[in-house]
Protein backbone atom coordinates (compact mmCIF):
# COMPACT_ATOMS: atom_id res chain seq x y z
CA UNK A 1 0.00 0.00 0.00
CA UNK A 2 1.34 3.33 -1.11
CA UNK A 3 0.89 5.77 2.34
CA UNK A 4 0.91 9.38 2.28
CA UNK A 5 3.61 11.29 4.35
CA UNK A 6 2.06 11.83 7.55
CA UNK A 7 1.08 8.06 7.73
CA UNK A 8 4.52 7.20 7.19
CA UNK A 9 5.84 9.58 9.49
CA UNK A 10 3.55 8.57 11.84
CA UNK A 11 4.27 4.66 11.99
CA UNK A 12 7.84 6.01 12.55
CA UNK A 13 7.27 7.88 15.42
CA UNK A 14 5.17 5.03 16.92
CA UNK A 15 8.80 2.79 16.17
CA UNK A 16 10.54 5.47 18.07
CA UNK A 17 8.26 5.44 20.50
CA UNK A 18 7.78 2.08 21.25
CA UNK A 19 11.92 2.18 21.42
CA UNK A 20 11.69 4.92 24.25
CA UNK A 21 9.09 2.61 26.30
CA UNK A 22 10.94 -0.52 25.77
CA UNK A 23 14.06 1.01 27.07
CA UNK A 24 11.98 2.69 30.11
CA UNK A 25 10.71 -0.74 31.02
CA UNK A 26 13.86 -2.10 31.11
CA UNK A 27 15.14 0.36 33.44
CA UNK A 28 12.47 -0.21 35.88
CA UNK A 29 12.13 -3.55 35.91
CA UNK A 30 15.75 -4.78 35.58
CA UNK A 31 14.86 -8.52 35.25
CA UNK A 32 13.21 -11.04 33.13
CA UNK A 33 9.85 -9.13 33.39
CA UNK A 34 10.91 -6.43 30.77
CA UNK A 35 10.99 -8.67 28.19
CA UNK A 36 7.21 -9.59 28.87
CA UNK A 37 6.67 -5.37 29.26
CA UNK A 38 8.47 -4.63 25.94
CA UNK A 39 6.23 -7.92 24.83
CA UNK A 40 3.05 -5.85 25.54
CA UNK A 41 4.55 -2.67 24.58
CA UNK A 42 5.63 -4.34 20.84
CA UNK A 43 1.91 -5.85 20.55
CA UNK A 44 -0.19 -3.12 21.21
CA UNK A 45 2.33 -0.88 19.00
CA UNK A 46 1.80 -3.17 16.46
CA UNK A 47 -1.78 -2.55 16.67
CA UNK A 48 -1.58 0.82 15.96
CA UNK A 49 0.34 0.99 13.18
CA UNK A 50 -2.30 -1.80 11.90
CA UNK A 51 -4.66 1.37 13.01
CA UNK A 52 -2.42 4.34 10.73
CA UNK A 53 -2.99 1.80 8.00
CA UNK A 54 -6.78 1.51 8.55
CA UNK A 55 -7.28 5.03 8.91
CA UNK A 56 -5.51 5.76 5.74
CA UNK A 57 -7.16 3.47 3.92
CA UNK A 58 -10.56 4.68 5.04
CA UNK A 59 -9.83 7.95 4.06
CA UNK A 60 -8.86 7.38 0.79
CA UNK A 61 -11.43 5.30 0.24
CA UNK A 62 -14.37 7.85 1.87
CA UNK A 63 -12.98 10.39 -0.59
CA UNK A 64 -13.55 8.37 -3.55
CA UNK A 65 -17.18 7.48 -2.10
CA UNK A 66 -19.90 10.04 -3.87
CA UNK A 67 -22.67 9.81 -1.01
CA UNK A 68 -22.48 12.14 1.13
CA UNK A 69 -24.40 10.12 4.13
CA UNK A 70 -22.56 6.94 2.99
CA UNK A 71 -19.25 8.11 3.26
CA UNK A 72 -19.92 8.65 6.80
CA UNK A 73 -21.42 6.00 7.76
CA UNK A 74 -17.96 3.88 6.11
CA UNK A 75 -16.11 6.89 8.31
CA UNK A 76 -17.71 5.96 11.38
CA UNK A 77 -18.38 1.76 10.78
CA UNK A 78 -14.47 2.15 10.65
CA UNK A 79 -13.39 4.00 13.38
CA UNK A 80 -15.60 1.63 15.33
CA UNK A 81 -13.89 -1.56 13.90
CA UNK A 82 -10.32 0.37 14.98
CA UNK A 83 -11.46 0.57 18.40
CA UNK A 84 -12.95 -2.88 18.79
CA UNK A 85 -9.44 -3.97 17.76
CA UNK A 86 -8.01 -1.91 20.23
CA UNK A 87 -10.74 -3.32 23.18
CA UNK A 88 -9.76 -7.22 21.64
CA UNK A 89 -5.91 -6.70 21.92
CA UNK A 90 -6.30 -4.95 25.77
CA UNK A 91 -9.35 -7.69 26.76
CA UNK A 92 -6.47 -10.32 25.38
CA UNK A 93 -3.92 -9.11 27.18
CA UNK A 94 -5.67 -9.12 30.19
CA UNK A 95 -6.49 -12.13 30.22
CA UNK A 96 -3.21 -13.50 29.24
CA UNK A 97 -1.93 -11.59 32.05
CA UNK A 98 -4.94 -12.61 34.52
CA UNK A 99 -4.41 -16.52 33.67
CA UNK A 100 -0.91 -17.67 32.17
CA UNK A 101 1.51 -18.91 34.23
CA UNK A 102 3.40 -16.75 33.87
CA UNK A 103 2.65 -13.90 32.00
CA UNK A 104 4.33 -13.51 29.49
CA UNK A 105 2.64 -10.30 28.05
CA UNK A 106 3.11 -7.59 30.86
CA UNK A 107 -0.21 -4.87 30.62
CA UNK A 108 1.41 -1.83 31.91
CA UNK A 109 3.58 -2.44 28.43
CA UNK A 110 0.67 -2.80 26.72
CA UNK A 111 -0.58 -0.15 27.44
CA UNK A 112 2.20 2.29 27.21
CA UNK A 113 2.33 1.01 23.96
CA UNK A 114 -1.63 1.95 23.11
CA UNK A 115 0.03 5.70 23.91
CA UNK A 116 2.48 5.53 20.79
CA UNK A 117 -0.44 6.78 18.87
CA UNK A 118 -1.54 9.29 20.96
CA UNK A 119 2.23 10.84 20.59
CA UNK A 120 2.73 10.08 16.87
CA UNK A 121 0.04 12.46 16.42
CA UNK A 122 0.72 15.27 18.42
CA UNK A 123 4.39 15.00 16.92
CA UNK A 124 3.53 14.50 13.44
CA UNK A 125 0.80 17.34 13.30
CA UNK A 126 3.71 19.74 14.57
CA UNK A 127 5.71 18.91 11.68
CA UNK A 128 5.63 20.65 8.05
CA UNK A 129 4.91 18.40 5.10
CA UNK A 130 5.91 19.51 1.57
CA UNK A 131 3.73 17.22 0.01
CA UNK A 132 0.46 15.12 0.79
CA UNK A 133 -0.79 12.62 -1.86
CA UNK A 134 -3.61 9.80 -1.92
CA UNK A 135 -2.71 7.62 -4.99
Amino acid sequence: MNLSLPSKKMILVIGISTLVIIVAGAAIYRSVEAIYFAFGAILTSALNVLKVVLLERTVKKAVDIEEPETGKNYVRLQYLLRYFLTGIVLLAVGLVTAYANPPFINIWGAIAGIFTLQISVIVVRSMKFEEVTFK
